[in-house]
């Protein structure tokens, strides 16, 4: 199967960005880390602070199935969403914090509801979580 992990703005920060709340492994030691534990599996990683990008990558439509992290984006990107809609796969959202223990303006997720499932509050391995409920 082929996965493409999508993160949005800041997320390239990863490993030194506020560890407090978002740890302190990088996305690239994740993306070895879950490469190793599912190889049999295609993982495409993107990443991009700019929502144009991010849903041109979206529509490019080479992947089985989707683990998308919008980052900021979550909370008022009504064009992602938009974008999500038209996936016609799996697609599973992650956020590596509680956003429900987050400012107020976290607690809501314009995304989610155009995605399949929501994984929030368990660190980096929300990401391998999403892999392997994709594989059932």
């Amino acid at each position: 199967m082929k996965v493409l992990i999508v993160n949005g703005p800041n997320l390239n920060l990863l490993g030194t960005r506020e560890p407090e709340i978002y740890g302190s492994t990088s996305m690239e030691s994740c993306m070895e880390t879950l490469r190793s534990e599912f190889s049999s599996d295609e993982l495409d990683y993107y990443q991009s602070n700019i929502e144009g990008e991010i849903i041109n990558r979206l529509q490019e439509d080479n992947f089985d199935a989707l683990v998308i992290n919008p980052g900021a984006y979550t909370h008022y990107s009504y064009a992602i969403a938009d974008c999500l809609k038209n996936i016609r796969k799996p697609k599973i959202e992650v956020h590596i914090s509680n956003i429900y223990k987050r400012e107020e303006f976290r607690q809501k997720s314009v995304t989610a509801a155009n995605t399949d499932a929501v994984l929030s509050g368990f660190g980096m391995d929300g990401y391998r979580l999403a892999l392997l409920s994709l594989k059932k």
